[in-house]
């Protein structure tokens, strides 16, 4: 009995990431639809795995159910991202203040610096990494701010935004800007200066907000013409 329960945890989270993948490198795009019998003959999983794979997905804010007509990718809502943007920009600028106000610097700021200030260029993560390593950055500082709550809300901030915020780091461009930005703003929290550490986050948050709101809609562009394309392919085909 265990070991078949295990079993179908194991099987729902492999849908669970194969849907998550799909959705994250726009092979489903926003508003597409689907069916529950779909994804089982497409990933070879049966009916009870995939309900909960699509049930954690729609937790999560990536699917939602339509009635009686199986599922959809969740449309973009950029005003609701608009208004998770402002959020986090509230919450990193709260931080930035308290860890200035504390009496001695984090060890947490210390190690970000050299992550973010290596002595060579050739010491810079690339790709996912650089991915990660930026959550990490903009998650710990708040972390060393020390308020609990305030930490527990960003991290819940962060995981709704991770879908758009990952393709900020598709452009060699964004990479430099990022490890530039984030190492000024590193040096202004050393200094004390929690006012300058503060606009110094947002100006680097809203630029990132920029860039990925038209990589977003340049990806949702391409794949849906991808998406046309194969459709008359098809109806082409004998």
């Amino acid at each position: 009995m265990a070991t078949n329960t295990k079993r179908k945890e194991s099987m729902a989270d492999r849908v669970y990431e194969a849907l998550k993948d799909d959705i994250f490198e726009f092979r489903l795009i926003p508003g597409d639809k689907f069916s529950e019998g779909d994804v089982g003959t497409r990933l070879n999983a049966s009916r009870t795995p995939v309900r909960e794979a699509l049930y954690r997905l729609q937790r999560e804010g990536f699917v939602e159910v339509l009635f009686r007509s199986g599922w959809q990718v969740k449309p973009f809502d950029f005003q609701q991202v608009e208004e998770l943007y402002d959020l986090r920009i509230t919450l990193e600028r709260a931080a930035m203040h308290k860890i200035c106000q504390l009496q001695e610097m984090p060890q947490t700021v210390r190690t970000l610096t050299a992550i973010w200030n290596p002595d060579h260029p050739s010491e810079r993560a690339v790709g996912s990494t650089v991915r990660a390593l930026d959550e990490s950055f903009h998650c710990d500082l708040v972390g060393a701010a020390g308020n609990r709550e305030m930490t527990r809300i960003h991290r819940e901030i962060t995981d709704r935004l991770r879908i758009i915020r990952r393709l900020d780091f598709t452009r060699d461009d964004r990479i430099d800007a990022t490890y530039r930005e984030h190492a000024e703003i590193l040096e202004a929290i050393r200094a004390g200066h929690a006012v300058d550490a503060a606009d110094r986050l947002t100006r680097h948050i809203r630029i990132s907000q920029k860039a990925v709101r038209e990589i977003t809609m340049e990806k949702i562009r391409e794949a849906a013409e991808a998406h046309q394309s194969w459709s008359r392919n098809s109806q082409e085909s004998p």
